[in-house]
């Protein structure tokens, strides 16, 4: 038995700790040193607890290590370090959490000077983090007690660790009323009006995409923490913070203040965007926008809109003179003047305001004429779909866009002046100012032009469709049908004509072209599911009952239809059919009185091996002769070449059909469980047969069909069915019977092309 070996491996790390001199260095180069500690090791956890222990580990991670030791060893003891105090180990929670010296060694590490060690700070952070996840109240509260925390983790949040050090406070202190206190603190500490300063032309760029991310997971971890509790509960304050307007035009001037960069334009405009957020960001939210009866998961603040409206012209002059970029050179060309990153996040920021419906703002937007400015930059960029793509959105944000008056506008519950709602001004736009149904028309033809003279399609092409097929649908029925109905009666009758055209042919073969080629592309990328058996016609069920039930798949197959299309007044294409009658017919168990399993003799008449054609009957004087004239061809052919002649005869003549079906021996047992355990494959040939009778004339076996004398089944062209069964002429017979075969070969070959047509005419 196994239990009688000690099979039991003691682990090395004991053996170091039975020596008094062992040291931590020792005990951290064992590769199970991790996997003994959060085993709980009670001997290892109680010497890593010891003071002298925890202060080498402590500044392990806090210590830029020895510049002169090898790269790949350099930060192995402090990663390692590190993953110790951070396994989760009470008794080390406890003493790391409990002992204010080593929290002040952990704290001076963000006393160096700028910047920090990524790596090492991301040690620190990582520690941190693990504290005031499981001892809240005393890390929270020796933090609290230093002065200039916060303005130290704003000086290094360079490095990404130290906003992850941000968030933790934000989202992992509980219970509720202690991470209310310690909003507060953050609040009381400015913690958003300073990171809002970062976001400035003269900072660094790292400094600045990390102030603006930071602020985004704020805003986004507020709201979503908001969504979760109570409504009794106090409100956030730093969210609070965040959407007041002075905050917001805050942000403004600082984005446009003094020399505008494209670092701190995007910055900013990616804080804009989260605070105009209405749901968490994806595609299903997005594309939300085409199904009426669009709902939001929360109302924008009034007093963002507030603060962004007197901005609209700075953005407005950011579409027409961007931040200068130098040319590139792309896949389909040189680039000489590229889009840009800021111009890309005016029109994601373009898109999100005309979402929110606040009059206001869209009736500014339309007397800038900024969708002019878009579609320009739609049409001018053709192989930009990130700018593509926020162009439909806000195409369609106009096309759908119908709040009524007696509905108040969401997100501007609290407007002192409330004003009617700008979607009519705005599809008045689009329509006449902007001309987007002559420049649809316009783009598609150069594009016409451009594949007939060999060139590529455009990369807007797709959205162009898009944008094409929301206006139809817009036409016929929506929410401002009647108006987008009289603007395009208010077309010129030439552009309305070809908008008929273009509606009526162009667009409709388009998206049939289109709905054919993602099906078929959405069938490629489909799961395999359960399911996905059920699409070709079987269950599950039906494969787990084949060993209770052999007919279950044979039962499932005889219901498999076959349509020939054969000509009627065809003799061979009667015969055909009355054979196929005569022969084919369902497996059913209940009308058999015999067991198919039962063995029984079965019995092999000997067959008559005279064919008689057109009622002419072919002696072996005729054979004989015959094969005389081939040159013993036959002979050298073999056997093989006889059946095969021997099946085209039967297949030709109707009278030596009817005659193999008179001469079949059998009995019903034999027939039965033979003729059932060769169908599947049989079907299975009449089905690949079948398919290639869609594309050329061949002459298909017929599946129910008897065997010829020779074993084979009948099939055209020479083409061979499995073997079922045999009779006396395939065990051996005797040489008439070999004689006869061969004239009735040879009688077949002379016969002309003219027999061989009426064969392939079969079906």
């Amino acid at each position: 038995m196994f239990w009688k070996f000690d099979l039991h491996t003691t682990s090395h790390i004991d053996q170091l700790l039975d020596r008094e001199d062992v040291t931590l260095r020792e005990l951290m180069e064992e590769d199970d040193v991790l996997q003994e500690c959060k085993a709980q090791n009670r001997r290892l956890l109680l010497f890593l607890s010891q003071d002298h222990c925890m202060t080498e580990l402590v500044n392990l991670i806090t210590t830029e290590p020895p510049a002169d030791l090898e790269e790949k060893s350099r930060f192995k003891f402090p990663n390692i370090a590190c993953e110790l105090l951070t396994s989760d180990v009470s008794l080390i929670n406890d003493k790391l959490g409990g002992d204010e010296s080593l929290l002040e060694t952990l704290y001076h590490f963000l006393e160096q000077e700028p910047p920090l060690n990524p790596l090492l700070a991301s040690f620190f952070s990582k520690t941190i983090g693990n504290l005031i996840a499981r001892k809240t109240e005393q890390v929270i509260s020796f933090l609290r007690k230093k002065d200039g925390f916060i303005g130290l983790v704003l000086k290094h949040i360079d490095a990404s660790a130290m906003m992850d050090l941000l968030l933790r406070l934000i989202s992992c202190v509980e219970p509720a009323p202690l991470r209310q206190e310690v909003l507060n603190w953050l609040s009381e500490e400015k913690l958003i009006q300073r990171l809002t300063e970062l976001i400035h032309t003269g900072k660094d760029e790292e400094r600045q995409s990390n102030a603006s991310q930071t602020l985004c997971d704020i805003i986004r971890l507020s709201r979503d923490q908001a969504n979760q509790m109570q409504e009794n509960v106090e409100a956030d304050p730093l969210l609070a913070v965040l959407e007041s307007q002075e905050s917001v035009a805050g942000l403004l001037k600082t984005m446009f203040e003094g020399e505008r960069s494209e670092a701190s334009i995007v910055n900013g405009t990616q804080v804009l965007l989260t605070l105009l957020e209405t749901r968490r960001s994806g595609l299903e939210g997005l594309m939300d926008l085409y199904s009426q009866g669009y709902e939001r998961s929360y109302t924008v603040n009034s007093s963002i809109l507030h603060a962004i409206e007197p901005h609209l012209k700075d953005f407005q002059q950011l579409l027409l003179n961007p931040p200068k970029k130098s040319a590139i050179l792309t896949t389909v060309g040189l680039l000489e003047e590229p889009l840009g990153n800021a111009r890309l996040h005016v029109a994601r920021l373009v898109a999100a305001l005309l979402q929110t419906s606040a009059p206001s703002v869209c009736q500014e937007l339309c007397k800038l004429t900024t969708m002019d400015q878009l579609l320009d930059l739609f049409f001018k960029y053709s192989w930009n779909n990130f700018l593509h793509f926020q162009v439909e959105l806000c195409v369609a944000s106009i096309l759908n866009h119908s709040v009524p008056e007696e509905r108040p506008i969401p997100g501007l519950q609290n407007h002192e002046e409330e004003k009617p709602p700008a979607g009519p001004e705005n599809q008045g736009e689009l329509f006449q100012k902007c001309r987007l149904v002559q420049r649809i028309l316009d783009a598609w033809e150069e594009n016409d032009q451009i594949q007939a003279e060999g060139g590529a399609r455009r990369g807007n092409m797709g959205h162009l469709t898009r944008m094409a097929n929301m206006v139809v649908q817009n036409l016929e029925k929506g929410p401002v049908q009647s108006q987008i109905s009289d603007l395009i009666k208010e077309l010129p009758e030439d552009c309305k004509g070809r908008w008929e055209s273009f509606v009526d042919e162009t667009l409709r073969e388009t998206n049939r072209r289109n709905t054919v080629e993602l099906a078929f592309s959405d069938y490629q990328i489909q799961q395999m599911t359960a399911n996905f058996v059920d699409q070709f016609g079987f269950n599950d069920e039906e494969f787990s009952e084949h060993d209770e039930n052999i007919n279950a798949t044979f039962d499932r197959i005889a219901e498999i239809n076959f349509n020939l299309d054969a000509d009627d007044n065809s003799a061979n294409a009667t015969a055909f059919e009355a054979c196929c009658k005569e022969r084919i017919r369902q497996f059913d168990d209940a009308e058999e009185e015999d067991d198919i399993w039962e063995e029984k003799e079965i019995n092999y008449a000997t067959q008559v091996k005279s064919r008689t054609r057109f009622g002419v009957s072919h002696t072996s004087e005729s054979s004989s002769r015959s094969s005389l004239e081939n040159g013993g061809r036959e002979r050298d052919r073999g056997s093989g070449s006889d059946e095969d002649d021997d099946s085209r005869q039967s297949a030709s003549d109707p009278g030596s059909l009817k005659e193999s079906k008179d001469n079949t021996p059998s009995t019903p047992g034999s027939q039965s469980a033979i003729c059932k355990l060769c169908l599947l494959p049989i079907f299975t040939q009449s089905i690949r047969q079948l398919s290639l009778l869609n594309t050329q004339s061949k002459v298909i076996v017929c599946p129910g069909a008897s065997p010829s004398p020779g074993g084979e089944w009948p099939v055209g062209e020479g083409r061979k069915a499995p073997l079922v069964a045999s009779d006396s002429s395939s065990s051996g017979g005797s040489d008439s019977e070999e004689d006869d075969k061969t004239a009735a070969a040879t009688e077949t070959t002379s016969s002309g092309a003219n027999k061989k047509a009426e064969v392939k005419r079969l079906v």
